[in-house]
């Protein structure tokens, strides 16, 4: 008796201290979730856009797991109404979203409970800015050096503008000439990849070479072989040639394409 009323005189004096074992005493009590700080979206309010959610930041019993909800808003941010199949942290900003607003609900979700947070709204949406265009009247806006021949469309054309012979004149002995023609577009340009096309006229005089590009510098160098047909007379003064410049991939007698006669000077007594 007299050990319990001294240990009963202790405790009452704090000269002893009870020491609890968790679990045994008092259980620790789990927590449903609580938000700290609400979602954040980041990204532009702009259509094509998109934009990403943070899920904010929570209290509560791990694990904890988050679910998204966009929800589309006039401009003042109220009047929000859930935007379907919207149910990710990312979001691609619609047609439909122009001039409103956005926001993003989350749900915490644990063991013992959920609950859901709001985040602020985004800047009215901005319809898509329409990127400045790459060509006008079917040439390109910047032009740096000679001009792809796949880089120019109608209304714009290929033009033969120079042609260049060897030798010159062209005498009765000549067995080969060789012909260069120019091709330019979109104001003098020259024009690299454009298929050039030549023959002589009456056919038979000369070889139809095989249709060659033209260069960097909008040049295309071909030689054409003389036939049984050369001269066309005993008088022949000219030779007239047809030349077509055409884009790949188009019709020869269609798209960009141009067709020019052309002629150089004959003289039989050479």
């Amino acid at each position: 008796m007299k050990r319990t009323t001294s240990l009963l005189a202790l405790l009452a004096a704090g000269a002893v201290t009870v020491l609890t074992v968790a679990g045994l005493s008092t259980a620790a009590s789990d927590t449903a979730p609580t938000n700290q700080s609400p979602p954040t979206i980041a990204g532009t309010a702009e259509e094509g856009s998109t934009l990403t959610a943070s899920s904010g930041s929570w209290n509560g019993t791990a694990p904890i797991k988050y679910s998204f909800q966009w929800r589309r808003c006039d401009k003042n941010g109220t009047g929000c109404a859930n935007v379907g199949g919207a149910d990710t942290s990312t979001y691609l900003v619609r047609r439909g979203d122009v001039d409103d607003t956005l926001r993003v609900r989350v749900t915490a979700r644990n063991a013992d409970g959920s609950a859901q947070a709001t985040s602020a709204e985004t800047a009215v949406v901005k319809a898509k800015t329409a990127p400045p265009p790459t060509t006008v009247n079917g040439c390109p806006v910047t032009v740096t050096g000679p001009l792809a021949a796949t880089s120019v469309s109608l209304p714009a054309r290929l033009v033969v503008d120079g042609q260049q012979i060897s030798p010159s004149p062209i005498g009765r002995s000549t067995t080969d000439l060789t012909v260069k023609f120019h091709v330019s577009a979109c104001g003098g340009h020259s024009v690299t990849g454009a298929l050039v096309y030549v023959t002589a006229i009456p056919f038979e005089q000369f070889s139809i070479p095989p249709e060659t590009a033209t260069g960097a510098d909008g040049w295309a160098t071909m030689t054409m072989h003389r036939g049984s047909a050369f001269p066309a007379s005993s008088r022949q003064q000219l030779l007239a040639v047809f030349v077509r410049a055409r884009k790949s991939g188009e019709p020869v007698l269609g798209g960009i394409s141009t067709r020019r006669l052309v002629s150089f000077a004959v003289n039989l007594h050479r």
